[in-house]
């Protein structure tokens, strides 16, 4: 059996100045658990269980504060970087003049402006670190077409963000990602190496799994004969397009292999929610196993979107950032 440490948070309510709206960010408290041994090829998981009661369901709105309310310093800069295909990513700086830089990157068919980018942009600013969250092509204010799938197509727009912060003499020292973005964060540490902080939100492991759910039971056999998917909400109004070679992208990309290619001294923490409806938990346990330096933490009773649960997500990513980037200063020092 294999010792799994757990934390309990504590629960976090807003605490105010009227000058400045700052709220505090308590560290989360560790006692212990233990689970069956991985199989073969597979690490033994680091957990960290999060325990709270009920969250403020008003504190989403607490965290989410304008910048001049929030922080007068940090200032808000729309930027424009066109990626390899000649589009244009749209994204916001959050800029406190730090040397570290962290990139934040949404999920399906979302965006830059969501609740848990802003708050996660939020709780940066507040370590005083600079935060760029920014809209994947075809979401949001950038150019280009949605497409089902462009797991790696979205990691090599990650990729022309980073180098034109690199061309400005900016270092990104962290990149974070939420549901389809935390598997993005995830490829692209496995292909380029450079950034050694990686935060996987809520990242999905299985790419087979979810559509079913989305696409309907005959998904396979729909697409093949039409090329394509509309799907539909339940109005019936058509909210996207899925053709075969987008589904055939998703399939196609393999999360486990591109893992394994992880650098071992890249230092990346899952989070994911006990209750999430959309992305189940064991994926999350599934990256434990075969990322090599690597740290899990389940909030319990946490969704996919961190409904109830913003504050804790925002702490505990903050605090790991926060550290990492402390040790590394550290290790440069000596």
């Amino acid at each position: 059996m294999i010792p799994i440490s757990m934390t309990n948070a504590c629960r976090l309510m807003p605490m105010q100045s009227p000058a400045s709206n700052s709220f505090h960010l308590p560290p989360p408290l560790p006692p212990l658990l233990s689970i069956p041994s991985p199989s073969k090829n597979r690490r033994s998981p680091e957990i960290f269980l999060n325990r709270s009661p009920a969250s403020n369901p008003k504190f989403a709105a607490t965290l989410r504060m304008s910048q001049s309310t929030h922080n007068p310093v940090v200032q808000q800069q729309r930027v424009v970087i066109p990626n390899k295909h000649g589009e244009k990513l749209v994204g916001l700086l959050h800029e406190t003049g730090s040397s570290e830089m962290v990139i934040l990157c949404h999920g399906f068919r979302s965006g830059k402006e969501k609740t848990t980018m802003v708050n996660l942009a939020a709780a940066l600013e507040k370590e005083g670190i600079s935060a760029f969250r920014f809209d994947f092509a075809g979401n949001g204010e950038s150019e280009g077409t949605f497409e089902y799938g462009n797991y790696w197509r979205e990691a090599d727009d990650l990729r022309a963000v980073i180098e034109h912060f690199n061309g400005a003499n900016r270092v990104t020292s962290a990149i974070v990602g939420h549901s389809k973005g935390g598997s993005v964060v995830l490829l692209y540490a496995s292909k380029y190496n450079d950034i050694h902080i990686v935060v996987n939100v809520s990242g999905r492991y299985d790419l087979k799994g979810g559509i079913e759910e989305r696409l309907g039971k005959d998904f396979m056999q729909r697409i093949k004969e039409d090329g394509f998917i509309d799907v539909e909400n339940k109005s019936g109004t058509i909210i996207y397009h899925v053709t075969y070679e987008g589904l055939m992208d998703r399939l196609n990309t393999n999360m486990h292999e591109a893992c394994l290619q992880i650098d071992k001294n890249c230092r990346v923490l899952t989070v994911h929610g006990s209750a999430d409806e959309v992305i189940p938990v064991s994926d999350a346990l599934e990256f434990a196993k075969i990322i090599s330096n690597h740290k899990l933490q389940i909030i319990e009773g946490a969704d996919h979107r961190y409904t109830s649960h913003q504050a804790e997500l925002a702490s505990i990513i903050s605090s790991f950032i926060k550290k990492a980037l402390e040790e590394d200063r550290e290790k440069s020092s000596q």
